[in-house]
């Protein structure tokens, strides 16, 4: 599909979360320009966002700042990330690193659990982030079913991701029912 194509046919703003400095595309509207802060590889706080600044700026992309942080293994993401993840039960130490990314200018935060992960950000760690940060929370990974994300949106969040869930078998029932949960 065209550019102008997916802008005309699509209702709702088009925000990349992309995986590399590859995904950068001009179809967008906005991207979670983001920084892995509990990595222990540069590369992945500030290295990645250095190079993919060209892109973003060539295309005129909004750019959103984020903080990308990982709660417990983290998955194929955290592995690949080198990140060293929040352990589930130190809430505290998951508030600390949203603080300071409040204090950073990050207007957004993401709390991932992972890509593939058997369980979802602990709620205990999602209610210490909320009461410690301002900006616009969003929780993904291990967020299942309808009766998973609606206690996460429970806890204050103003966004949840479900990739993973899209990639099983009968996804569309699912989405659905967290759909109508959330409604």
């Amino acid at each position: 599909m065209k550019h102008k194509t997916i802008k005309k046919t699509v209702k709702i703003p088009i925000i990349l979360f992309p995986g590399n400095v590859t995904g950068v595309t001009p179809k967008a509207n906005a991207i979670l320009f983001t920084s892995l802060i509990n990595s222990d590889n540069p590369y992945f706080i500030t290295g990645a966002q250095a190079i993919g600044s060209i892109a973003v700026k060539k295309h005129n992309i909004e750019t959103l700042p984020t903080a990308y942080l990982i709660v417990g293994d983290g998955g194929t993401t955290g592995f690949i990330g080198r990140a060293k993840g929040i352990p589930p039960n130190k809430p505290k130490l998951a508030a600390m690193y949203a603080l300071a990314a409040q204090y950073l200018g990050m207007r957004f935060l993401y709390l991932e659990g992972g890509s593939g992960v058997i369980s979802h950000v602990p709620l205990n760690v999602i209610k210490a982030v909320r009461k410690a940060y301002d900006g616009f929370l969003i929780v993904g990974g291990g967020i299942k079913n309808a009766k998973i994300a609606q206690s996460i949106i429970k806890c204050g969040v103003n966004a949840i991701v479900i990739g993973t869930l899209t990639e099983s078998k009968n996804y569309e029932l699912n989405l659905k029912k967290i759909t109508k949960t959330l409604k």
